[in-house]
């Protein structure tokens, strides 16, 4: 009797990926992921000691996925914007992997190259060295929000998005101006959470950053 196929590191990952398409990072499991490749969960063990670590090691190679052939250009703004802006577009092909990536953190070699390129850029800026890990730190947590939050809503079916307009414009219109008197002043121009993400995402980046020249310039100053 032949026995059961041995499945490699990368077409195990590659089954984890396709598996969390469907599925959320609670859902998911290791027996379930054993289930889908005909296999029993403690041959995957031996690739990976948990759930957590095949996590991890799915959203690093979306990292890696997104690094594939980058070259830093411009100012050490351009840089980071030039990067947040590709490992967005690389999870925007895979949505559903972006919540992993937020809540299991990677450390692999995809993850050590973002990190890399975004400490070399902050450092490039002028900051003083001290104060680059904070100020990594700020901006790794503004780009994982921003990107696992626009990822949420692209995961949407159309009628389940369709449905959020409406009760947004039936809250907002409808609101009482005694209670709400600001929401109800605003009511027209206030756009909801899945209006625009794209350009929200490069505005709240860019002010981050801005934020961050001008503080170089306090301290020159």
């Amino acid at each position: 009797m032949a026995g059961r196929r041995r499945w490699s590191t990368e077409e195990i990952l590659d089954a984890a990926a396709e598996l969390l398409r469907t599925s959320d990072a609670e859902s998911f499991s290791v027996r379930k992921l054993a289930a889908a490749l005909g296999t029993d969960s403690s041959s995957l063990y031996r690739h990976f000691r948990s759930k957590t670590e095949l996590l991890r090691a799915v959203a690093d190679r979306i990292l890696l996925a997104a690094m594939d052939g980058y070259r830093p250009e411009g100012d050490w703004k351009q840089r980071i914007t030039g990067l947040a802006l590709r490992v967005r577009e690389t999870f925007g092909q895979q949505p559903q992997l972006a919540a992993v990536w937020g809540r299991y953190a990677s450390g692999g070699t995809g993850s050590r190259l973002v990190m890399e390129e975004v400490l070399q850029a902050l450092r490039a800026s002028g900051l003083p060295d001290a104060e680059v890990p904070a100020r990594y730190h700020r901006l790794a947590v503004l780009i994982a929000a921003l990107i696992a939050s626009e990822a949420g809503v692209s995961t949407m079916s159309p009628t389940e998005y369709e449905q959020g307009m409406e009760l947004f414009r039936v809250a907002v219109l409808g609101a009482d101006p005694e209670r709400f008197p600001a929401l109800a002043h605003y009511a027209r121009e206030v756009r909801p959470l899945g209006a625009d993400r794209h350009a929200a995402f490069e505005e709240i980046l860019a002010a981050h950053l801005a934020d961050i020249e001008a503080a170089i310039g306090r301290g020159r100053a």
